[in-house]
C-alpha cells in the first residue's frame, strides 16, 4: 500500500478565486442567490490593491453620461457596454451608500466616498458577505487544475476545491506585492493576450537642469498622442513624466507614438502670437515665455528642454508652445503600472464571461483583456465585470439544478 495520504478535498456550490473588487462582487451575487460560496485569496487579507487605491481618495466611479463613460474603454467599449449599463456610475454610488458609505462628486465628476479612503467600505463589504455565509480563506495560492478541481497551496498544506461553479478574479500582472502577479496565465487554459503596462508613467531622459523641477505638476496643458487627447495633469519626475494626464494616452504611447503638449490650450495660435509680440524684442527667452505666454517655471523648463533654440518670431514661437514635442523612451515597466492591458481574450469567453473551454468557470476584473484610465473607470469596470460573471455563475448553477430535477 502507498503511504501517501490522499489530498484533502472540499466541495462547495461556488468558488471565487481572488478577493479583489471583481471577486467580491461576484461572491455577493452568488451568496444573495442562496448558494454556498467560498473565496480563496493568496494574500494575507482581502482587497489589498483596493486599499492601496484608497490611499489617494478611492475614486470609485465617474458621474457622467453613459456614451462619454463608455468612451473611456476604447476598443473594449462595445464588449463591456452591457455590463457597464447594468452596473454603471449611478449603481456604484447606490451600492456604496447601501454599505453605509455615502459618496460625493467632485468638480470634475469623479466620485469618492465621504470617508475618502477604502478601509471603511471594504470592512462593511466583508461584513455583509460574512453575514450572507461567504467564507474567506486567505493565504490560499491557486496553482492550477487537478482532476477537475482547483488545487491550492495553503498554510495547512495542499488542498483541492471542487466547485459546481468557479469565478476567477485573479487580477492582472502589475503590483506583484499586492497579489496581482499574472501567474494564473500559465494554468488557466484559455487564450490570453500578452500583458502590457497601462496607467503608467513615461520614461524621459532629462538633462541635468530639469532636476530642479522634479515633483512639479504641469497644469492647464493638453497632451496628445496618436490621435488621443488628454487635459489631465502630469508631474515631472526624475524618471520622466507621471500622472493621470498620461493614462488615457497609454494605448498609443506604449506602441511608441510621440507625445505632443499644448502648453496654452485655451488660446488660439494667433491670440498667443499677439501676446508674445507685445513683449519687447530684446527680452530674454525666459521673459517671453513668462510674460507673453504666462508659462509656469516647469512649463518654461519643458520648452527649454525640448525646443531650443527658441524661434524669435512670435508666430513661430506660438506654434512651438501649442505643439511641443517631448521625446521619450517608452512607458515604465509592467510592475510599476497601476493596471494592465492584455489578459484573457474576449474570444475565449462567452457572453456571460464563461470560459468557452471550461464550462462553469467564469473570469472577471483585470484578468480580462480590457483597459481603462483611472478616474473611476478602472474600478467601475472591475465591479461591473465581477457582478456580470457572478450572475453568469448563478444562471449556470440554477440551470444545473433544473437539469438535475428534470
Amino acid at each position: 500500500m502507498s503511504g501517501i495520504a490522499p489530498l484533502p478535498e472540499i466541495e462547495t456550490d461556488a468558488l471565487v478565486v481572488g478577493a479583489g473588487p471583481a471577486g467580491l462582487m461576484a461572491a455577493e451575487q452568488l451568496a444573495q442567490a442562496g448558494f454556498s460560496v467560498r473565496i480563496a485569496e493568496q494574500m494575507p487579507s482581502a482587497g489589498r490593491k483596493f486599499l492601496m487605491a484608497g490611499k489617494s481618495g478611492l475614486n470609485l466611479t465617474k458621474d457622467e453620461e453613459m456614451p462619454a463613460f463608455l468612451g473611456a474603454y476604447g476598443g473594449a467599449a462595445a464588449w463591456l457596454a452591457p455590463m457597464l449599463e447594468a452596473f454603471g456610475p449611478r449603481d456604484v454610488q447606490d451600492w456604496a451608500a447601501g454599505l453605509g458609505q455615502p459618496v460625493f462628486t467632485g468638480s470634475t465628476g469623479r466620485v469618492f466616498p465621504e470617508a475618502m479612503k477604502a478601509s471603511p467600505l471594504l470592512r462593511a463589504w466583508l461584513a455583509r458577505l460574512a453575514g450572507l455565509g461567504v467564507r474567506l480563506d486567505t493565504r490560499w495560492r491557486c496553482v492550477g487544475w487537478q482532476d477537475g478541481a482547483l488545487r491550492f497551496e495553503t498554510p495547512a498544506g495542499p488542498v483541492r476545491v471542487r466547485a459546481r461553479a468557479v469565478v476567477l478574479g485573479l487580477g492582472g500582472a502589475s503590483w506583484r506585492r499586492l497579489g496581482s502577479d499574472g501567474a494564473w496565465a500559465v494554468w488557466i487554459g484559455a487564450a490570453c493576450a500578452p500583458f502590457a503596462p497601462a496607467n503608467v508613467g513615461l520614461r524621459v531622459d532629462w538633462s541635468p537642469p530639469m532636476a530642479r523641477h522634479f515633483g512639479a505638476p504641469v497644469k492647464g496643458a493638453a497632451l496628445s498622442s496618436g490621435g488621443l487627447v488628454s487635459r489631465g495633469e502630469v508631474v515631472v519626475s526624475a524618471r520622466g513624466l507621471e500622472g493621470g494626464g498620461l493614462y488615457p494616452l497609454g494605448p498609443v504611447l506604449r506602441e511608441g507614438a510621440e507625445l505632443r503638449v499644448d502648453l496654452c490650450p485655451d488660446l488660439e495660435v494667433g491670440a498667443l502670437a499677439a501676446r508674445l509680440a507685445r513683449v519687447p524684442a530684446k527680452a530674454s527667452g525666459a521673459s517671453r515665455l513668462r510674460k507673453g505666454a504666462g508659462l509656469s517655471p516647469v512649463k518654461q523648463a519643458l520648452v527649454q528642454e525640448c525646443a531650443r533654440p527658441l524661434p524669435r518670431d512670435p508666430a513661430d514661437l506660438a506654434r512651438v508652445l501649442k505643439d511641443l514635442g517631448v521625446p521619450h523612451q517608452g512607458v515604465r515597466p509592467l510592475d510599476e503600472a497601476i493596471s494592465v492591458a492584455g489578459g484573457v481574450a474576449r474570444a475565449a469567453l462567452d457572453d456571460r464571461l464563461m470560459l468557452r473551454d471550461r464550462p462553469g468557470v467564469f473570469a472577471c476584473g483585470e484578468m480580462l483583456d480590457w483597459e481603462a484610465p483611472t478616474g473611476g473607470y478602472l474600478l467601475t469596470g472591475c465591479f461591473a465585470t465581477g457582478r456580470w460573471a457572478g450572475l453568469g455563475a448563478v444562471d449556470w448553477l440554477r440551470g444545473a439544478q433544473a437539469a438535475a430535477r428534470a
